[in-house]
């Protein structure tokens, strides 16, 4: 099985294989994703569509009933009624009535319903509830219930919605009490109003159809007022649900109630009409899918082959070395790390083919040798001398500000790998310079997001210190301090002076740490635990330090203090005195 696959384990192979794997693997999550996120979208559009439609169909169900209330408004409080009413309360009798009155009170309950093509009729009742218009003297108790009576007078004046007339099933009812005003408003009647049932049908938002839509309008009480729904409302109203699955067809249902009514309307709309474009959606990235794996099939294979061409013939040439030939390869390549390694392997064959025809293998050995050493050490100075010449180029280019920052790096350098006095002691004052190096360094990062404050008595300045025993604080301070927060942030480098000794505090107004947390890294620069995390490395060190510069010192070490939110502050005291330690 090796035998029949070693020819197609090539890195051309392994290359597109892994490029197409990738492809697929980005393409289904990208194609995944797309269809997802687009059919939310389109589900959530139009729920709010839908939504929309029924906030305006309860408006119209608002204003149609604000009308009914209006006029039946100005019927009760009619002076005509009201007088006959009042009179009808201080004992006049029915037979009484003038028929002056009767034509008024006929001419007054005639006129108002045809202002609403809604309200069929009114029927006028007494405090007895005796029918007074039309005068046939029937009781208000045998066209409603006793309950709406006492609802209508708790109402205290107010429309009350009855809903389906028993009598006539085309109509709804309501009810309103006939307040007397010149008597403090106290009950002198009832007015019944027959509302058309067609006149409360859902209509059509805007003019436009609603295509496969079903509403259901229920009153206050669940009553259904106009209902398309062909199954059963009560049970849908019940165990109401966002969606619904009825004759294994899923409905989205949209449920909103007014605040004047109190009336509910459900919308029901099929949810295979909301992803309707989901099909061509489908075809689209399925389409735009194969479209890019064929493109990235091309692709990888070409970038494999530019990639294993030009190795595959230096591997040629390599070849005839095994025979005792050194040979250059000419081939070229537009890849330039191929490039570099083929020059690297001409070159070397040059020099090989060369050495071996002027000296002994002793020799070649040897020399081998003196330029691994060579090639092993490196030259401060030449770092030196290209960013001065870095600096230079700056300069002529008029980038005064990345000069001086080149300027800042190589002193940072500088006094990092060397000293004048190639001593591990500084004085404070050259330790802060290098502090304020590095800050200006690392506002190239942090921008405007990094402040900065170093404070120190003049007289301290002299004070021999070890070397670089405060930036792994301040670069502490800075990357795990300003870096994990938003907005900006301040490191304060704080020196103060104590008659036998000096503190340094290193403080940030970082995220802080939890009791826990500066517990665990104390117990860990101290040695009593072995869990050192990455950003806690510095602090060990730097301890460490302190204890072997130090060691007669029972002072000498770090301590920490932070709280959440607010920050932390590392801090050390050493003595005035040099250590004893000289390293």
């Amino acid at each position: 099985m090796k035998s029949r696959l070693a020819p197609f384990n090539s890195l051309r192979n392994q290359i597109s294989i892994v490029f197409i794997l990738v492809m697929i693997i980005v393409l289904g999550i990208v194609s995944i994703l797309t269809f997802n996120l687009v059919g939310v979208m389109l589900k959530t559009n139009a729920e709010k569509q839908i939504q929309q439609t029924a906030v305006q169909a309860n408006g119209r169900f608002d204003t149609l009933y604000q009308q009914i209330d209006m006029l039946t408004n100005q019927v009760v409080t009619n002076e005509t009624v009201q007088t006959l009413m009042q009179n009808i309360m201080n004992g006049e009798e029915l037979e009484e009535v003038e028929l002056q009155q009767r034509q008024s009170l006929l001419k007054v309950v005639n006129t108002f319903p045809a202002y609403s093509k809604g309200i069929h009729s009114f029927e006028l009742y007494t405090a007895d509830k005796i029918r007074l218009f039309p005068m046939d003297k029937k009781k208000l108790t045998a066209r409603i219930e006793p309950s709406w009576i006492e609802k209508a007078n708790s109402a205290k004046g107010q429309l009350v919605w009855i809903g389906d007339d028993l009598k006539y099933p085309d109509s709804f009812l309501a009810i309103r009490r006939v307040s007397i005003m010149n008597q403090s408003f106290s009950g002198g009647g009832y007015l019944l109003v027959r509302v058309e049932r067609s006149y409360l049908q859902f209509l059509e938002v805007d003019g436009e159809s609603q295509g496969n839509e079903t509403h259901i309008l229920l009153d206050s009480m669940d009553n259904p007022i106009s209902d398309s729904y062909e199954g059963d409302s009560k049970k849908l109203i019940n165990e109401y649900r966002r969606t619904i699955s009825v004759n294994k067809k899923d409905f989205l249902i949209i449920k909103h109630t007014s605040e004047i009514t109190g009336w509910t309307l459900f919308i029901l709309t099929p949810v295979d009409e909301l992803t309707r474009g989901f099909t061509s959606l489908k075809i689209a990235i399925l389409i735009s899918g194969i479209i890019g794996f064929l493109i990235f099939i091309f692709s990888s294979i070409f970038i494999s082959t530019m990639i294993t061409r030009p190795i595959f013939n230096l591997t040629k040439a390599m070849k005839h070395a095994t025979e005792g030939e050194l040979v250059t390869n000419p081939d070229t390549s537009s890849t330039l790390e191929i490039m570099e390694l083929n020059q690297t392997y001409n070159q070397m064959v040059e020099n090989t083919n060369y050495l071996i025809q002027v000296v002994y293998e002793k020799e070649i050995m040897r020399s081998r040798t003196e330029l691994e050493a060579l090639q092993a050490q490196i030259n401060p100075h030449f770092l030196y001398n290209t960013l001065n010449a870095f600096y230079w180029s700056l300069i002529e280019k008029e980038e005064e500000e990345l000069a001086e920052n080149v300027v800042a790096m190589s002193d940072l350098f500088r006094y990092t790998i060397s000293h004048p006095k190639k001593d591990d002691w500084v004085t404070v004052g050259e330790e802060l310079e290098q502090i304020e190096r590095y800050m200006k360094l690392m506002k190239m990062r942090f921008g405007d997001r990094l402040i900065w404050r170093i404070t120190a008595p003049e007289d301290s300045l002299k004070i021999e210190i070890p070397k670089l025993i405060i930036q792994p604080l301040v670069e502490n301070a800075i990357l795990h301090g300003i870096g994990n927060q938003l907005g900006t942030g301040t490191v304060f480098v704080k020196l103060e002076r104590f008659p036998n000794n000096i503190r340094i505090s290193v403080i940030d107004d970082g995220p802080g740490m939890s009791k826990q947390t500066v517990e665990s890294i104390q117990e860990s620069i101290e040695g009593i635990t072995s869990s050192v995390k990455k950003n806690g490395m510095a602090l060990v060190n730097v301890n460490k330090r302190l204890r072997l510069y130090y060691n007669d010192d029972p002072e000498a070490g770090l301590s920490i203090t932070s709280q959440l939110g607010q920050g932390t502050c590392v801090s050390f005291r050493i003595p005035i005195k040099r250590g004893f330690y000289d390293g």
